[in-house]
């Protein structure tokens, strides 16, 4: 038959140009949601790529798929940062650095949880990606830091206080949100000299 056996467009390779702009507008996505929430306008996404509102819909059909996009790299970035953490500082230190990440995951995109809890079908496998991705680099973290903590704490049970914590930083008093999160970060941790 013919076209049997072609991938289709979503699974073919990207090109060089198409992948160097498929990156740009992932990252100046990001940005913007930071600033301007998901809401903001594609002309200022596709102009902060220095892309034109064409290249953005070819890349992005649906604003969904570009808030998947972001939010999947976001994701992975956060996940991939345990294994530097633990290789650069001690146990401790590494945990405490990588749930201020985490922090910044949550806090720092604007409208991204109220997108991601919308009912929209294209997100409905995000909570689990988020939980299956997160929680290992996490437990390895705990695993590592346990001589250091005096609690026992699951990672799923730790990821889901930390977000709690968050969840007042939609107003945007992040420094508040941040020293709640130290506070339950460092109660974990065994007092010096116990």
């Amino acid at each position: 038959m013919i076209g049997e056996g072609v991938p289709d467009a979503a699974e073919r390779p990207l090109r060089a140009d198409a992948r160097r702009n498929h990156d740009l507008l992932i990252d100046a996505a990001a940005t913007v949601f930071a600033e301007l929430g998901v809401d903001a306008p594609i002309k200022e996404i596709a102009s902060r790529a220095g892309v034109g509102v064409g290249t953005f819909y070819r890349r992005f059909p649906k604003r969904s798929d570009l808030i998947v996009a972001v939010f999947r790299r976001e994701v992975e970035a956060c996940a991939n940062l345990a294994e530097v953490f633990a290789g650069q500082q001690e146990p401790f230190d590494a945990l405490r650095h990588w749930i201020e990440r985490y922090v910044d995951l949550i806090v720092t995109k604007r409208g991204l949880a109220a997108a991601l809890h919308s009912g929209e079908p294209a997100y409905e496998g995000l909570p689990e990606y988020f939980e299956t991705r997160l929680t290992p680099p996490l437990e390895g973290l705990l695993k590592v830091a346990g001589a250091e903590l005096k609690a026992r704490v699951s990672a799923n049970e730790l990821l889901r206080a930390v977000a709690l914590l968050c969840a007042p930083a939609v107003s945007g008093d992040y420094d508040q949100t941040r020293r709640m999160v130290a506070l339950l970060v460092n109660g974990l941790r065994v007092a010096s000299g116990s």
